[in-house]
């Protein structure tokens, strides 16, 4: 025999195989080529000799002739094509067939050596004209015994292959027409029994087939084996979801090496691929649920995850107080219906956002764990008969076949509901996939809670800091005001931006707009501390860097407090969140009567002026640090501001959007303001416009807007003296002042005006001494100054009975609305205000 790698096959084959003719008496007649090269022996040498001489031992004639007998004795064992093979000691065993056996024996080569071989034994019956029945004769045919062992090793696998159910194995010829399938290769429905000849398209999906066959083309043409390729299979019966296979297939060859066909193995993955399909769902839905602190924002991110990807048409339906920070009421008659919050895919007219739905259960506190967060699957909706009860939460999607629903219940109660419909050639839902959505159910429920107990902290954030904001809209003699204040969106918290308009003596107002560092509540405590503080400190009339200075003392005060309260302390309370308590303001001071702005920056970006013609330009400020740095000063900035000038005035988040840089923002604000027509339109209206396109709900930080357009205190309402410093101008200063009344028709202030310009004016000549300047603004008050060149500041006390002086500012006070005193580059000036009587 030639065993070259060429010829695998079978040992026995007639093609090159080694064999031996024998008589009845065992001597060799013939002697083929083949058993020449197998033996080193050649036929000359062999034949007429006895074969038990070819017996590396032949003492071992008689066990070798003993298989023969063993095998006729076992007609039952199995044949060649069985499992059994060759294997344990030598004449161990032998393999009995039809006319025949095998056995295996140890022979002397023609070098010496020896050699293991299989054989088998043919008889020929009637061979020389012998009785039928009797061999005369019998046909040798021997291989080595590694080769039979390899080749009935080959033949068993193969077989078990074929007898096997875990895997799906085929044989297709070269046109892709199956030869060869074990009975599990597809067992599914619609797949016939008998597939032989047939192609894939014959029973699968035209789609389905052809991509499975032109990665089996690839195998056939290259010789490149697939491996571990999945795919969708359906049946042309039961076309709905199908299965997933993996398939791994490679090319048969002939021993000259011509493709015969291809041999595939179908492993059907589907609850692999559906099991690590559902985690991969549970990570991305868990993941959509941690991306927003708004709970509307949350419900649709999980919806839009779980359709279509887990059913045809995702819902979320929440009770209603959810959305506003509230927790659901418990169970009860009286339990309001869910509201529907979010819907992905698919959007029927009965599954629209807002409308009310009612489940099994209401949202609530009562009840046992287990029965308030326990979910509900119904299938075979549409085969139902109008008999049969269908849930109306499940009927809500038409064409539905399938549906399940589960509560988003956390810490013992639930806040809302979360289902799932199927539709469509879509494979039903299971008990798996309930369980699957009961526990991203859970998982929504907590984040559900987080951002309700979080929409609740900002609401009560926001309203502190609305509550501590100035009205949006004021009139003053000096400016018209209009504010806006646009809190961040939900993932960033609300900030400490406030913006004030503060009213001045002599007509005058301040207009104030700052942002503290940070978010949250105590961003809004800290912005409501400063807010208080720069009012208080106007009302000592300090010049804008003045005031700054004194604010920032004021911050670095509470900075060194918070640093220093001690975490152990019991009966300090929670502790205030850390981080910076620092904050930027920028403080300006209008003056109708001069028509000028003086202002200073803390590390505040500068305003923005819209001049009548409508151009835009920002007043070159030099800020000084933010507050709470302390120790640097800051420099005031003096502009002169056209009547019918509006002011601009605004926080970071209004220029710092994560778009661009602060030039690019300050830029698109010059550009806002100008398409507002801030400088010819109402304020109230105007402030709209310019933040329109800003996205609402998503900002990052707090933005706040300031608008002012100036007014003047025409000539006509302003009138002033220069007085000497002599006790007997006092009497003069009261004649001008009555005939200054009587021009501007307030006869009813005549009394308490002489009253109080008497009485100022005498303390400013007894007092201070110098040139005295007195000056009457008429704006929506009567406004009465007295300047002179002393830095004393007045103070009123109590006179006693016996004492004749020490009552002039208590007159004063008593007849005006408000009074006081300002310092001012060439000494002080005393005020005072009083209502003009109504016309």
């Amino acid at each position: 025999m030639r065993a070259s790698e060429s010829n695998q096959d079978y040992p026995f084959a007639v093609t090159n195989t080694a064999a031996a003719l024998l008589d009845a008496a065992g001597t060799v007649l013939a002697w083929t080529p083949a058993a020449e090269a197998l033996l080193g022996r050649r036929s000359a040498e062999v034949c007429g000799r006895p074969a038990q001489d070819l017996l590396a031992d032949a003492r071992t004639w008689e066990a070798v002739l003993a298989q023969g007998r063993r095998g006729r004795a076992a007609p039952g064992r199995a044949g060649p094509d069985g499992p059994e093979g060759p294997g344990g000691p030598e004449g161990s065993g032998s393999r009995q067939h039809s006319g025949g056996w095998e056995g295996r024996a140890t022979l002397r080569h023609g070098s010496g050596g020896e050699l293991e071989i299989g054989f088998r034994v043919i008889p020929l019956h009637g061979a020389d004209g012998g009785p039928p029945g009797r061999a005369a004769r019998c046909l040798v045919l021997g291989a080595p015994l590694a080769l039979v062992a390899r080749w009935r090793q080959d033949h068993a696998f193969t077989q078990e292959l074929f007898l096997q159910g875990r895997v799906g194995l085929a044989v297709f010829d070269q046109d892709l027409r199956l030869l060869r399938t074990n009975t599990h290769l597809l067992p599914y429905t619609g797949v016939p029994v008998d597939l032989y000849g047939r192609r894939l398209a014959d029973f699968l999906w035209a789609e389905d087939a052809r991509t499975i066959e032109d990665r089996l083309r690839e195998v056939l043409h290259d010789g490149t084996p697939l491996i571990g390729f999945s795919t969708t299979v359906r049946t042309l019966d039961d076309p709905r979801g199908g299965r997933i296979v993996t398939i791994q297939a490679f090319r048969l060859q002939e021993p000259d090496t011509q493709p015969l066909g291809v041999a595939a193995v179908f492993t059907d993955v589907t609850a692999h691929e559906r099991a690590r399909g559902r985690l991969d769902l549970l990570y991305r839905a868990t993941g959509a649920l941690g991306g927003s602190l708004s709970v509307l924002r949350t419900v649709e991110d999980l919806v839009e995850v779980l359709a279509p990807a887990f059913g045809d048409c995702a819902a979320v339906d929440l009770a209603e107080t959810v959305l506003t920070g509230g927790e659901p009421p418990a169970d009860g008659p009286g339990t309001p219906p869910l509201i529907r919050m979010a819907v992905a895919d698919t959007e029927p007219e009965a599954l629209r956002t807002g409308t009310t739905t009612r489940f099994p259960g209401a949202p609530g506190g009562v009840g046992a764990p287990e029965e308030r967060c326990r979910g509900e699957l119904v299938t075979g909706l549409g085969d139902r008969t109008g008999g049969d009860a269908v849930p109306e939460w499940a009927a809500a999607v038409p064409g539905a076949h399938s549906a399940m629903t589960a509560p988003l219940c956390a810490r013992g109660v639930r806040f809302g509901r979360l289902t799932i419909w199927r539709t469509g050639d879509t494979a039903p839902l299971e008990r798996d996939d309930l369980a699957l959505l009961e526990e991203i159910a859970a998982r929504a429920a907590v984040a559900v809670d987080n951002a309700r107990r979080y929409t609740k902290e900002r609401r009560t954030a926001v309203g502190l800091q609305r509550s501590l904001l100035p009205p949006a809209t004021s009139e003053k003699p000096a400016v018209e005001a209009a504010g806006l204040y646009l809190p961040a969106d939900a993932d960033s918290g609300v900030g400490g931006d406030w913006f004030d308009v503060i009213p001045l003596s002599s007509a005058r107002v301040a207009l104030v707009v700052g942002d503290v560092a940070g978010h949250g509540l105590h961003a809004t405590a800290m912005m409501g501390r400063l807010r208080s503080a720069v009012r208080a400190m106007a009302d000592l009339e300090l010049e804008p860097e003045e005031l700054l200075a004194h604010v920032d003392d004021m911050v670095v005060q509470v900075a060194s407090e918070a640093e220093t309260d001690d975490p152990d302390d019991a009966d300090a309370g929670l502790p205030l969140p850390g981080g910076p308590a620092g904050a930027t303001c920028l403080y300006a001071v209008y003056d109708p009567v001069t028509r000028t702005c003086v202002m200073a920056s803390a590390g505040h970006p500068p305003p923005a002026v819209v001049a009548p013609d409508g151009s835009v330009t920002y007043v070159e400020l030099s800020p000084g640090p933010p507050l709470g740095v302390g120790g640097w000063p800051f420099e005031p900035v003096e502009v002169g501001l056209p009547p019918g000038s509006v002011l601009a005035l605004y926080t970071d988040g209004l220029i710092e959007r994560g778009e661009g840089d602060v030039d690019e923002g300050m830029h698109d604000l010059a550009e806002r303001l100008r398409r507002a027509d801030v400088a010819g339109r109402p304020l109230r209206e105007a402030r709209h416009d310019i933040v329109e396109g800003l996205p609402p709900g998503r900002l990052r930080d707090d933005v706040t807007l300031l608008l002012a357009r100036t007014r003047v205190v025409d000539a006509g309402s302003l009138a002033t003296w220069m007085l000497d410093a002599d006790p007997a101008v006092v009497a003069d200063a009261r004649h001008l002042v009555l005939a200054q009344l009587t021009a501007w028709d307030l006869d009813e202030l005549s009394f308490s005006t002489e009253l109080i310009v008497s009485e100022l004016v005498t303390n400013a000549i007894r007092h201070a001494g110098g040139p005295v300047r007195l000056r009457l603004i008429r704006a929506d008050s009567l406004t009465c100054e007295v300047s002179d060149s002393s830095n004393t500041q007045p103070r009123m006390r109590r006179a006693r009975n016996s004492e004749e002086g020490g009552r002039g500012l208590y007159i004063v006070a008593q007849l005006s609305h408000r009074w006081g005193s300002r310092y001012t580059m060439g000494g002080k000036t005393v005020w005072s205000e009083q209502h003009l009587p109504h016309l």
